[in-house]
């Protein structure tokens, strides 16, 4: 039976922000930490302690990438607002029916310092998907079609968690990992959301940036492998922050890819169980170039 709840914090943000918005930046900053978040603890200490796992100064973060924006971008969380209060319910429906995903979730919806426009996480220790509005209006997904598709990825997230889980199968971390999650992802969402453009190319701007991976797809794998051999970090491939040859999140594309090749001879319950990432996914990526 399907279950969720939201905990939507954008309600208060907007009387917040009305507050606060001819302030300077510092101060937005400091108000938000000391008057606005401790209402909600668990979202601000979270947040923080992922920076602190990356070695990064959020504060940096939120002063020069996502408080100067918060204005020009409030038209464009509005309307991501609405789409996640519509979707979420429907999406969950659809990953019942196409994946048979059954546990309860917790929908965040919120305004962060960056942290990710979809983040599988808890909430009050319970399985939750964090919606962080600042980086869904940033990456111009907050129309219909690439709100539900962002809804997907995330439940692709949370059913890999789930199968992965009742396999007995450990979690990974590094650059192999984080391809293929991203891939497992996105393949679920092609499934859930019945589209074959994922959200990052749900709008017609944007289909140049599957058309470009596509034409690509060689080049990108071996910049890939070329980067994991040489110890280069693979944050191009991933982050709206970052970007090869100007297109951002790239990784996602190409570990979908995978993904699709590794189908022809395993299920999808199969795959979210594979032990042998590293030199499944090595010898795919070899074989794309």
């Amino acid at each position: 039976m399907s279950t969720w709840t939201f905990v939507n914090v954008f309600p208060a943000f907007v009387n917040f922000w009305q507050q606060v918005h001819c302030l300077s930046v510092d101060e937005q900053i400091e108000r938000w930490t000391s008057e606005f978040m401790p209402h909600w603890p668990e979202l601000l200490e979270k947040q923080i302690a992922d920076y602190a796992d990356q070695n990064v100064d959020w504060r940096s973060v939120a002063a020069e990438k996502v408080f100067p924006f918060l204005g020009e971008r409030l038209p464009a969380m509005h309307e991501s607002h609405r789409n996640l209060l519509t979707l979420c319910p429907t999406t969950y429906q659809q990953a019942e029916l196409k994946l048979g995903f059954a546990s309860p979730i917790t929908f965040v919806i919120h305004v962060g310092i960056g942290c990710g426009a979809g983040w599988v996480t808890a909430y009050q220790d319970s399985p939750a998907i964090w919606f962080g509005l600042e980086n869904i209006a940033e990456c111009g997904w907050s129309d219909e079609g690439s709100v539900a598709g962002l809804i997907a990825h995330e439940f692709g997230h949370v059913v890999h968690e789930q199968w992965r889980t009742q396999r007995g199968q450990a979690f990974g971390e590094g650059a192999w990992w984080q391809l293929y999650l991203e891939g497992f992802a996105q393949r679920c969402e092609e499934i859930i959301s019945e589209e074959s453009a994922p959200h990052e190319a749900s709008n017609d701007e944007d289909q140049a940036w599957l058309a470009w991976c596509q034409a690509h797809r060689a080049e990108l794998a071996a910049e890939f492998l070329r980067s994991v051999e040489t110890g280069e970090a693979v944050q191009k491939f991933f982050g709206s922050w970052y970007d090869i040859e100007g297109h951002s999140q790239c990784g996602y594309f190409l570990g979908h890819e995978i993904i699709k090749q590794l189908e022809n001879d395993l299920c999808l319950k199969e795959i979210a169980g594979l032990t042998d990432i590293e030199e499944r996914f090595k010898s795919e990526l070899r074989k794309f170039h």
